[in-house]
């Protein structure tokens, strides 16, 4: 999976159109006639050919998006691009999904991160380490309606803070959702060592879905 990546190198400058809508329509112009190169990079097993040129597509809907492109739940790819739950940013990811085509065998489109059906399967590539979230360990408190959580991987201890705060909050995105996890989570904490009492990610899911009343 490639996941979340956030803009390299020099800053694109974005083409800011009078409103949501019409820079929405304008990046799906954009991305059909990028589409062929996006397919060719992903058929070579080289997503990052088409990195810079799709960030500037996200950016000239809004300079703060973030993007990624990953194996699809219901086609073969996806393609994600999230407001990370800020609330200036809804209004743009709220038009870009609206106008986005029909998803079809090859792509699907989302406007937050979306769960994977099993989080513990997942491997995430950071520079040359590949990190199982199958390690990860969280400690789960539910106070006033929220879970505040704190989690712990074994490879934390070599990892740098910037590394360490990716693998804190990516799993619980993965495990429950962008969307659920900004409603239900409160509290998360970056854990050095193990702590007592801890879950694995799958538990996570089913104490968060069921405070939630989803099925599990």
């Amino acid at each position: 999976m490639s996941w979340f990546r956030r803009r390299t190198g020099p800053e694109p400058v974005p083409v800011h159109l009078p409103n949501p809508a019409e820079a929405a329509a304008a990046f799906w112009q954009a991305w059909f006639e990028l589409l062929p190169e996006v397919s060719a990079a992903l058929g070579d097993g080289e997503p990052h050919r088409v990195e810079g040129a799709l960030g500037a597509l996200v950016a000239a809907v809004h300079p703060d998006l973030e993007f990624s492109l990953e194996r699809g739940h219901r086609a073969i790819y996806a393609l994600v691009v999230t407001s990370r739950e800020d609330p200036r940013l809804r209004p743009y990811t709220d038009a870009w999904i609206g106008a986005a085509p029909p998803e079809d065998v090859i792509w699907e489109y989302h406007d937050s991160v979306p769960p994977v059906p099993d989080p513990t399967l997942v491997t995430v590539n950071l520079g040359a380490r590949r990190i199982g979230l199958a390690d990860v360990r969280v400690v789960a408190r539910v106070s006033d309606g929220l879970v505040d959580v704190a989690v712990y991987h074994p490879a934390f201890a070599e990892l740098d803070d910037a590394a360490r705060q990716t693998m804190t909050f990516l799993p619980l995105d993965v495990t429950l959702g962008e969307r659920l996890a900004g409603e239900r989570l409160g509290r998360v904490e970056t854990a050095s060592a193990e702590p007592e009492g801890a879950i694995g990610l799958l538990e996570l899911r089913d104490l968060v879905r069921g405070m939630a009343g989803e099925p599990s």
